[in-house]
């Protein structure tokens, strides 16, 4: 089970969550304001559950199991329509994304009752958390035909009944729920990440090359520090992070609750971060570069930096139980440049967002190669009565 990889037909199912994220970051964007987050906060807490899901239920199957291909190629049809309602599923077109989306849910339960059949995942554990998917997605169809603040109320309940089944109401029967495939698992999660990334740079990049304006040499700058944060937030989660998370969890006492709380529940804020960053660098790149960012944009770009990496910092307590705490200092340091920055040109910003990536790179990389040296050290100097071997 440990050394099963991820699947091509895996690959295409995350590839259609690329267009799923797009449509977040497009809702979030269109409305930068306090009740736009919040909306877009809760369709992308519905999207990630729903591949989340789907990454438990396939690390329950093997990779050339047949319901496996079938059922993920059936909900790849039901995301895209999903995705193709969320900038307009707060209007008229709530029912597409519910009904979407519930379809998406019940053939990931599927996938489950089928692993269960061969075997691979306890039932009792999966009828439990069963209930309360079931309860949701009555919720958010209901939902769908309220409006204003009733549609609210009934999509955040759904999604909070949805989330407590298997956090708090089956937590204990989730402990036996499969034997989880460590290299699988960590890889979907680290593919997600990487996904969520590669929109920064379509987002900054679509928004400074629409044609209708000249790539000014400002504006060239201004992107050129927006790929420059995107890398070193990749640096940041894939430099050291997944690696180490990945082995701890190999090693842990408690790998199926470790993995749904670093991964499940705690990596939700690694990627809301990135989606708040990539609306924040979007419209960066869309407005005057050398007039000062305005406060919502600004507060995207570095409190989406800032929240990106105190997810990482969550994740990486629950698993290993040591805190980094310069990952928790330069989040605060994004925060600084937030409160600090409102009369600095929007390229400053970025400048200054990206340099404070940079630095965190810089060491955190050092701390790796004190650690790999110390490693070193162990491997070569082992106790067997006093003597040495190299």
């Amino acid at each position: 089970m440990d050394e099963r990889r991820t699947t091509p037909v895996e690959l295409l199912w995350d590839l259609v969550f690329v267009f799923a994220v797009t449509q977040v970051t497009t809702l979030l964007s269109s409305d930068l304001t306090w009740p736009g987050f919040a909306r877009a906060m809760l369709v992308l807490a519905l999207v990630w559950w729903a591949w989340s899901a789907f990454v438990w239920a396939a690390n329950a199957q093997a990779s050339s199991s047949g319901a496996l291909r079938v059922i993920l190629l059936a909900a790849t049809v039901f995301v895209f329509l999903t995705g193709l309602a969320v900038p307009r599923a707060f209007k008229n077109e709530a029912t597409l994304f519910a009904a979407g989306y519930a379809v998406v849910r019940l053939l990931h339960l599927a996938l489950y009752a089928d692993a269960s059949r061969k075997g691979d995942a306890a039932w009792s554990a999966i009828a439990g958390f069963a209930v309360t998917v079931t309860i949701g997605m009555v919720l958010l169809l209901a939902g769908s035909f309220a409006s204003g603040a009733l549609r609210y109320a009934m999509w955040s309940a759904a999604v909070a009944i949805d989330y407590a089944g298997p956090a708090w109401l089956t937590r204990e029967r989730l402990r036996g729920l499969q034997q989880v495939a460590v290299a699988h698992f960590a890889e979907r999660y680290g593919l997600f990440v990487i996904i969520c990334l590669g929109e920064s740079i379509v987002a900054v990049g679509v928004a400074a090359g629409n044609g209708y304006r000249p790539l000014s040499a400002t504006l060239v700058l201004a992107v050129g520090l927006g790929v420059l944060i995107t890398i070193g937030m990749w640096w940041t989660y894939f430099g050291r992070f997944a690696g180490e998370a990945e082995e701890r969890l190999r090693r842990h006492r408690d790998p199926v609750l470790a993995a749904a709380d670093a991964y499940s529940y705690l990596h939700l804020v690694i990627i809301a971060g990135i989606i708040i960053f990539d609306a924040g660098i979007k419209l960066l790149a869309r407005g005057a570069v050398d007039a000062p960012l305005p406060g919502p944009e600004r507060l995207a770009l570095c409190g989406g930096i800032a929240l990106y990496l105190l997810g990482q910092f969550a994740s990486r307590l629950r698993l290993t139980g040591s805190a980094r705490y310069v990952t928790a200092s330069a989040a605060a340091a994004l925060i600084a440049l937030y409160v600090a920055g409102g009369g600095m040109p929007a390229w400053a910003v970025a400048a200054v967002a990206s340099g404070l990536v940079g630095a965190l790179c810089c060491v955190e990389s050092a701390g790796e190669g004190r650690s790999r040296r110390r490693r070193g050290r162990r491997r070569r100097f082992v106790p067997t009565g006093g003597g040495r071997i190299d």
